[in-house]
């Protein structure tokens, strides 16, 4: 069999490379491992007894461009959520309200005009960086040029952490500014690697407001929709298939599955890990093996938490992320025990109700009780934790995380279950195992700068390999991680030419 492109992996960034491809006039075949399409970027209904279609693993739209939306011709709904955050405190808390700039302001207090500062600053860089991930890469120079000193020096010159400290004064209020760096991130915010800065970059330059959207329908409308795409196109697909080899001499590649299948084609993309696809090449690994440090925790309720404070409600409380035991010192003290092999006794981590924004993923029957969804990420559970016992540390991560969260509501969250078995709680070995990743890494590595940090990187798309037909086209390409099909678009580029995406 011979197409002219493979795209191994039905992820979000598979099936926006096949997609393009299609639409290009190209002959694409799509494999995929597992009997669905979507990666992590799926709905799933998690608890078969019960008409939920959650958002299993990604569960929040940022990063993906208006372009591709448009180039594509996606019919998807993005919701703009009013509320950014809760964060509750002793008996009160601070709500972060979009609409209600005064009663945001009483919350943060003495950090309030800091507040308005930094995420001021952080405004005007998303404005001026979101339009170049479209782009082929630009000089680091290029970029500091762009975006200023000010936002040079506190999101990417300097370790984060200096930047929150000068410029926030409550161990609160630093850790909800933190947590951005920390999500599916095991960094301390001193570290020189500023491996926690490019976290927060990616997350607050989304769309160019930064701004987390809900999904109508869920996640599984963005990669429901871009199949149908490709489809449409031409495009054709292959479940139950795993890849186990390709090889390729620059301009002929062959694909090989554990089915026995063998697929000549002109290019490959691999919606994969790059060590994957250097296992699949033959190569030695070119990065580090990735380690993902999150625990993930799905629940259906049969009604939200009550709250210890009375000036917030839970419909807005947990209408934006709820943040829980997510201070600044709590936060270095999860590291710290997490580092040295121990599950943090208090599990900072943070939760959000999709619900609230859009019931569409409940069957009428939940609406009408009054049911909703509750998915909780959980920081600094890093998948070394796991390995020696992965169910007995699965158990005691669910058990210190429940009592984490009980410890700033008014009632325990196991009393608001729909039922006892609507709750699913997934470890870095379980995403591994579920939907390929390794190490359970959601970005499938460190996040990486969106620009070119060499001189040969400047004016290519961050998704080249040392083989001319090869491309890297997932999360963990430049300018990957996070639901964005920015890699599955800049991959065509590299390989077709700017003009094909037109």
């Amino acid at each position: 069999m011979r197409v002219d492109a493979v795209v191994i992996g039905a992820g979000h960034n598979g099936l926006t490379a096949a997609a393009y491809l299609a639409r290009a006039g190209r002959s694409v075949l799509i494999l995929e491992r597992a009997e669905h399409i979507g990666g992590a970027a799926r709905s799933d209904q998690v608890f078969p007894a019960y008409d939920a279609r959650l958002s299993a693993y990604s569960y929040l739209v940022s990063l993906l461009p208006d372009q591709i939306i448009e180039e594509l011709g996606l019919d998807l709904q993005l919701i703009r959520r009013r509320i950014s955050s809760y964060t509750p405190v002793g008996d009160g808390g601070i709500l972060v309200d979009n609409g209600d700039a005064a009663r945001t302001a009483s919350d943060l207090g003495a950090d309030a005009q800091a507040w308005d500062d930094f995420y001021g600053m952080t405004g005007e860089l998303a404005q001026k960086l979101f339009p170049t991930v479209t782009e082929p890469l630009r000089s680091s120079q290029d970029v500091r040029a762009l975006v200023g000193e000010e936002a040079w020096r506190d999101v990417v010159e300097r370790p984060l952490g200096e930047a929150i400290e000068r410029r926030f004064s409550s161990d609160t209020v630093r850790g909800i500014v933190l947590t951005d760096g920390l999500i599916g991130t095991f960094g301390r915010p001193g570290d020189a690697d500023r491996l926690v800065n490019r976290c927060l970059l990616y997350h607050v330059i989304g769309r160019g407001t930064g701004d987390w959207d809900v999904p109508v329908g869920g996640m599984g409308a963005v990669t429901d929709g871009l199949l149908r795409t490709a489809q449409s196109y031409g495009a054709q697909l292959r479940t139950s298939t795993t890849v186990t080899a390709v090889s390729t001499d620059g301009s002929e590649a062959v694909v090989t599955t554990a089915d026995g299948l063998e697929v000549r084609a002109g290019q490959v993309f691999a919606n994969c890990a790059p060590n994957v696809l250097d296992r699949l090449l033959g190569d030695a690994p070119s990065r580090p093996e990735p380690e993902g440090a999150q625990l993930k925790i799905n629940m259906l309720l049969s009604r939200l938490p009550a709250l210890r404070d009375d000036s917030v409600t839970p419909e807005e409380a947990f209408a934006g992320t709820f943040h829980i035991n997510e201070g600044y010192g709590q936060i270095a003290t999860a590291y710290a025990q997490a580092a040295s092999g121990q599950i943090p006794e208090v599990p900072p981590c943070e939760v959000y109700c999709h619900s609230l924004s859009d019931d569409s993923i409940l069957g009428p029957d939940l609406v009408a009780a009054g049911a909703h969804t509750l998915t909780l990420f959980g920081l600094h559970m890093p998948a070394r934790l796991f390995r020696e016992d992965p169910a007995g540390a699965r158990e005691r991560a669910l058990e210190l995380t429940l009592a984490s969260i009980n410890s700033v509501l008014a009632e325990p969250i196991e009393d608001c279950l729909l039922a006892p078995d609507t709750l699913d709680v997934r470890s870095p070995l379980d995403i591994e195992a579920s939907v390929g990743m390794p190490g359970g890494h959601i970005f499938h590595g460190d996040l990486q700068w969106p620009f070119a940090e060499s001189e040969d990187e400047v004016g290519r798309w961050g998704t080249e390999t040392r083989h001319a037909n090869i491309f890297l086209c997932g999360s963990g390409a430049r300018r990957g991680g996070a639901v964005s099909g920015i890699p599955g678009r800049a991959a065509v580029a590299a390989a077709l030419g700017e003009e094909a995406l037109g």
